[in-house]
């Protein structure tokens, strides 16, 4: 008989190590570099500029709505906090790693890091200002987004009965992915100054554009990653032991989805 208890621990392990890795690396890279995605169609072109920590971020959302979908709301939302306290050990570090003593030449007179030929501060120095300002928002952006999206997802789930998984997995990876593209992008320009700001034009068609192409790229990922959910929801109860409206309860063991009834 088949150790269904080890395979739930192993299996919770597993998405939520992909999900705090995956957003610890995304916040280091955040905002260190825009990727330039834009493209002409009948002969109009289409800018769609994204940050490179937007890449991978799309993976938390398939991870919280895994773990939403077998393991019930509260372990999503525990999920969720844990990766909160993430962003702030990673601030700290970063913080720690700039206020100790370090081999890079001071001002005498000031104190200060000496900036090269090219008047830049050491890389590290560089890399923990964008990622302060990318943490900054990430965190506030975080904490609405992937709220909206558990919510979300076990609204529509309490609505479907349990069925139609394409509905709750991309109406609920939507609505959040728009909450956490704009709150992302306002915040990462008026509180961190890192947007590649075009001077001499008109700010907001800019942060509009920033908004849009950040999160078309996170539709397309979302409608694309549908078809693996279900691949891997369908895989994933048989080999967890539980079926079609049940969920890994906190004794490891399936209940039934009631967590759900408050709606």
């Amino acid at each position: 008989m088949a150790d269904f208890r080890k395979r739930r621990q192993r299996v919770f392990l597993v998405l939520a190590g992909i999900f705090l890795g995956t957003l610890a690396m995304l916040n280091i890279l955040g905002i260190s570099r825009f990727i330039d995605f834009s493209f002409t169609i009948f002969g109009l072109e289409i800018p769609m500029v994204v940050a490179v920590g937007v890449l991978p971020y799309p993976i938390t959302f398939i991870c919280t709505d895994l773990i939403s979908e077998l393991y019930g709301r509260k372990r999503a939302t525990d999920v969720v906090w844990m990766g909160l306290l993430l962003n702030v050990w990673v601030m700290f570090i970063l913080w720690l790693g700039g206020v100790l003593p370090g081999t890079e030449p001071l001002d005498p007179a000031t104190g200060e890091l000496i900036p090269d030929d090219a008047g830049r501060l050491p890389v590290y120095f560089e890399v923990r200002t964008l990622a302060f300002g990318a943490v900054t928002a990430s965190m506030i952006a975080y904490l609405f987004a992937q709220w909206c999206d558990v919510q979300l997802f076990h609204f529509w789930k309490w609505l479907t009965g349990g069925r139609h998984l394409w509905l709750r997995n991309n109406g609920s990876t939507l609505v959040s992915q728009l909450v956490d593209t704009t709150a992302v992008i306002l915040i990462t320009h008026f509180y961190a100054q890192a947007l590649p700001i075009v001077d001499g034009e008109a700010l907001w068609p800019q942060l509009l554009t920033f908004i849009a192409s950040g999160y078309v790229f996170k539709v397309v990922v979302a409608v694309v990653d549908t078809g693996p959910i279900y691949i891997l929801v369908g895989w994933l109860r048989p080999f967890l032991g539980i079926a079609r409206n049940e969920e890994i309860g906190p004794g490891e063991d399936p209940v039934v989805a009631a967590s759900d009834a408050r709606y």
